[in-house]
């Protein structure tokens, strides 16, 4: 048996932990008060006889005082009821001891393996995870309703935003950065004026990106149009210092081939700059920003060229890669890309297909970018483009005072996601019981999810200028409240949710893709969806269904599960569940079809969604490459790729790494066996990205094990 501790470790159940108890207790009373051995031993037995795979350490507590009433042992039941709440006062004075100081000796692996971005050997790194140590620790004991953390330790629901949430700081934005530029900002208290050219636009962009990053948890986007007319301007500073300079000594297709090649050198400079400062800035939560870069084209935007050439160059470098401490050219983590496709370049003869074809290039090589089809968000969006958050969370639309639709400059207050498998693990195939299951665990997400906005309110300008005071989310006065930002659906909150396909094997026996199970799972989205609506009524605040809330929580909620409820076949023994409405990993289905089923979900997933498929390295396939960006422009809003293969950052080495015969990966070109400094994928489970080394010889991702 597992037991759940009051700071969310799980530990071995340990009888002589529950014969120490007692007796301490029994120090406490008359000799006939005392409970004897046999009475300690009967005890034990029931707690043992419960057979369970998991119980919180307050209800074995609860059942000790229960038998020690049950033997007649009053005296000795309030003695340890007592003991009880003395531990308890002594653990509230500090019970963060233990993972501080394993993180400063570099043995806590849980933190070293929660977020792969994060390197916990750094000083800087482990000050942000100390501080998240005690955020979560108060957050648990003193700031959330003991219902709300049992039910987060139990795998019911899962509190996203511990880490930080005795601070009152938010989750993702979209920076409004057009604005930041346009009428300048202050950081550090100095005054940043709007550039007047596209190399000082990029360096104060980065500069805002720090700055933003960290002062927030969760990602932020940046909308690259905004470059565009400072990209102009520079062509016309350099025209204007040519003209002068050469005067009329040459012609001027002479001038405007010098103005070109100045123009393509800042242009190139200045994506380095963006991407160089991100990937080598480092934030005060240890990490580089997470940041996400929106490349999209609008057909009536009066620098729709300049632009064009920015999204060129952005893609080219990325295509290229950064290099690494062994100079072998790698794809950096950040920024993300997200590549809009619209009628201008969606393969169909648009006038910037040219950019499109890059963009496939690129992906076939690095992954990114993601892609979104303009033409089916427009059709879910109110005829509106816009850039997902940095966790690829999606804002309502939302209209200003004059009537216009406004995205950048909007925020996420906050997550909460409900496990879908545990409902139908307890229904037991029951679904009056399913529903009703339901709509409780529902509650109490809306009630965490109102811990979040409460934590917001009543926030001061003050805490952040750079969001609330300079232009990143608002230009409010100082000391001025934030409040009327988190009403009105200015910002969303968002219940997010995990193992749809789980959960309709449970109920209906076959997957969501079967016609009977996605009739099902309909109806299991339509009920999300009346939920966050009842909400948003209710309180004014914009809830949002929020699909792919985080890969970890796949693991986390299916290791519970599986703890709790033992193995239940193509639910709990593969060791995840499925993220949201994706289709499992193991069912035979193309590419086509999983982005044509998947498609709505999305739209009923408003809040927040992308779909991926895995595909084969695509180098010398680009055709087909093509076609699926095709597909996915007619078919989904939102989809990237996921490229199978194996990588070696140390020598750039692309194929398969096996293991040698002292059980470690390997490369076949430069012998590197150093974990870090490889991905390794496997077919038979499709994971892609970092991989760990488990405390034994077996190769394990985020408490996911490897198949070999």
């Amino acid at each position: 048996m597992k037991v759940i501790k009051r700071d969310g470790r799980v530990v071995d159940y340990d009888k002589s932990k529950v014969t120490t108890a007692i007796e301490k207790a029994n120090t406490e009373v008359r000799r006939k008060e005392k409970a004897s051995k046999e009475d300690i031993k009967t005890i034990i037995k029931y707690i043992e006889e419960l057979e369970k795979k998991r119980m919180l350490v307050e209800d074995i507590q609860d059942v000790i005082e229960e038998k020690l009433m049950e033997l007649g042992k009053y005296e000795l039941a309030k003695k340890y009821i007592v003991y009880r709440y003395t531990r308890a006062l002594v653990r509230k004075s500090n019970t963060t001891d233990e993972s501080i100081l394993g993180l400063i000796r570099n043995d806590n692996k849980e933190l070293e393996e929660e977020n792969s971005n994060k390197n916990t050997a750094l000083a800087s790194t482990q000050r942000d995870y100390i501080a998240g140590e005690v955020s979560r620790d108060l957050t648990r004991r003193l700031l959330l309703p003991e219902k709300i953390s049992k039910a987060n330790d139990e795998g019911v629901l899962h509190f996203h935003d511990a880490d930080y949430f005795v601070q009152p700081i938010f989750n993702c934005c979209l920076i409004n950065i057009g604005d930041m530029l346009d009428n300048g900002t202050v950081m550090n208290g100095k005054l940043i004026e709007s550039p007047k050219s596209f190399q000082v636009a990029c360096t104060v962009t980065t500069q805002i990106i720090a700055a933003v990053a960290s002062n927030q948890y969760g990602g932020q986007s940046v909308d690259l149009k905004h470059l565009g007319k400072y990209l102009r301007k520079s062509r016309e500073k350099f025209e204007k210092e040519i003209k002068k300079e050469l005067g009329k000594k040459v012609n001027e297709e002479v001038i405007q081939n010098l103005v070109d090649t100045r123009l393509k050198s800042e242009l190139s400079a200045g994506v380095q700059t963006i991407q160089y400062q991100i990937n080598t800035l480092m934030t005060t939560n240890g990490q580089s920003p997470f940041v996400t870069l929106f490349l999209h084209l609008e057909e009536d935007d009066e620098y729709i060229e300049e632009n064009a050439m920015i999204i060129e160059e952005v893609l080219k470098q990325r295509y290229q890669g950064i290099k690494n401490s062994a100079g072998v050219y790698v794809t950096p983590a950040f920024p993300k890309l997200v590549y809009v496709l619209d009628e201008c370049n969606c393969l169909k003869g648009g006038k910037y297909d040219y950019l499109t074809k890059i963009a496939v290039k690129c992906s076939s090589k690095r992954m990114y970018p993601d892609y979104i089809s303009a033409k089916k968000m427009r059709e879910n969006y109110e005829g509106n483009v816009f850039s997902p958050m940095g966790c690829r969370s999606f804002l309502a639309p939302w209209k200003d005072e004059n009537g216009n639709y406004k995205f950048e400059g909007r925020f996420n207050q906050g997550v909460v996601s409900i496990n879908l498998p545990q409902i139908g693990i307890v229904a037991d195939g029951d679904e009056e019981k399913f529903w009703k299951e339901f709509d409780e665990r529902l509650e109490l997400c809306k009630e965490a999810l109102m811990c979040r906005h409460y934590a917001l309110l009543g926030t001061t300008s003050d805490i952040s200028p750079i969001h609330w005071q300079y232009g990143a989310i608002a230009r409010l006065a100082k000391g001025e409240k934030i409040d009327k930002l988190l009403y009105g659906g200015y910002s969303s909150i968002s219940l997010g949710y995990i193992g749809l396909y789980e959960v309709t094997k449970l109920m209906t026996g076959v997957s969501h893709t079967d016609p009977k199970g996605k009739e099902f799972a309909t109806k299991v989205m339509k009920h999300l969806n009346d939920a966050v609506n009842k909400w948003k009524k209710e309180t004014n605040i914009g809830f949002a269904l929020y699909g792919t809330p985080a890969e970890s929580l796949c693991y986390k909620f299916a290791k519970i599960d599986k703890e709790r409820f033992g193995t239940i076949k193509d639910v709990t023994d593969k060791g995840y569940y499925t993220n949201s409405y994706h289709v499992d990993v193991r069912e035979k289905i193309n590419a086509f079809d999983k982005l044509k089923f998947e498609s709505s979900f999305q739209d009923m997933s408003r809040g927040g969604a992308i779909s991926y498929v895995e595909i084969p390295q695509m180098k010398n396939n680009l055709e087909a490459l093509e076609e699926l960006v095709k597909f996915i422009y007619e078919n989904i809003q939102y989809a990237e790729f996921n490229t199978k293969s194996d990588y070696c950052y140390e020598c750039g080495y692309e194929g398969e790494i096996k293991i040698n015969e002292n059980n470690e990966w390997e490369c076949p070109q430069c012998g590197n066996k150093n974990h870090s400094k490889m991905t390794v994928v496997r077919r038979t489970c499709g994971y892609l990205g970092e991989n760990f080394w488990n405390t034994g010889k077996t190769k394990e991702i985020k408490n996911r094990v490897l198949h070999l």
